[in-house]
């Protein structure tokens, strides 16, 4: 070039072509056989659900009808006759075992996570994990020993006390995982802003948690719903309506449980239908909360 300098060595580009080498046979059929291993796993997780959900439908859906729903059980021998006091009474003893078992078990797990690095944090980690492995009709004679004798009748209040026992470890433990995994940053920043900790805690930390949180609550709800042996020692059951909480109630559980061991097929027919019943609800009402606090998280956000 006439404008090149005179001295200046001439500046040449060269590219090399990057070469990437095939993924070999063995490779592609390992990965194969993982994706394969990985999907069977999840088929076998589901296919207990799946035909357990099947086979009440099959055997519990000819028996709902309106009369199943708004009536209370006939005398024994007499046929028809429904589970609507069954399942108010479960709503009522899930309610009173919610209002309390909920606000502790979130409160212990808060307490594990932001405060229990602690030997009274241990303490309180040991209790929960040997509390989720007692058995569930331990739980109810330990309900009946400091409510029932107490009162000295069952009673709705004594049942919703067995399962919120059951659910304080449950939510607190995991409240206390869902905590831990709101990044140290998020906190240090409100600190850095001048907000307190226990507010950091509260509106910050417990915020971003919230989906983490309610699956825990949902996991006990879970588990507690279909309980029958803790309701033996406290609630004891009913064959007619209560709307009072200090007086033996009914329960779907309870109420299959009664009907499964009878010997009259009609009873039989309705516990699968109150089976079926007690499933939907579960189900029901773990879905409508998960998508409540999905709608309210992208709201926020």
């Amino acid at each position: 070039m006439a404008s090149r300098r005179k001295g200046l060595p001439e500046m040449t580009t060269t590219s090399t072509a990057i070469v990437i080498p095939p993924i070999s046979l063995w490779r592609r059929i390992v990965d194969r056989a993982m994706t394969g291993v990985a999907v069977l796993t999840v088929i076998l997780v589901l296919l207990p659900l799946g035909a357990i959900f099947a086979y009440l439908i099959y055997k519990g859906i000819g028996s709902i009808n309106l009369a199943f729903l708004t009536q209370t059980p006939k005398p024994v021998g007499e046929p028809g006759g429904g589970m609507a006091n069954a399942i108010l009474g479960s709503a009522t003893i899930l309610a009173i075992a919610s209002l309390m078992g909920v606000p502790l078990g979130i409160g212990a797990g808060i307490y594990l996570a932001e405060y229990g690095r602690n030997r009274y944090g241990d303490i309180v980690r040991f209790v929960s994990d040997v509390l989720n492995g007692v058995p569930s009709i331990v739980i109810g004679i330990v309900a009946y020993a400091i409510v029932v004798l107490r009162q000295k009748h069952f009673s709705a209040l004594a049942g919703g006390v067995a399962l919120a026992i059951m659910m304080v470890p449950t939510i607190a433990r995991t409240t206390e995982q869902m905590l831990l995994l709101v990044p140290q940053a998020i906190r240090e920043a409100a600190y850095g802003l001048g907000v307190s900790r226990w507010r950091t805690t509260l509106s910050i930390t417990l915020r971003t948690a919230t989906s983490g949180v309610i699956t825990g609550v949902m996991l006990a709800f879970a588990r507690v719903a279909g309980e029958t042996a803790p309701l033996l020692f406290t609630a004891f059951g009913n064959q007619f309506w209560n709307w009072k909480l200090d007086q033996p109630t009914a329960a779907l559980s309870l109420q299959i449980y009664t009907y499964a061991l009878s010997p009259f097929d009609d009873w039989h027919r309705q516990a699968w239908a109150g089976s079926l019943v007690l499933i939907v609800l579960i189900v029901g009402a773990v879905s409508a909360v998960r998508i409540a606090v999905r709608r309210g998280t992208l709201a926020g956000a």
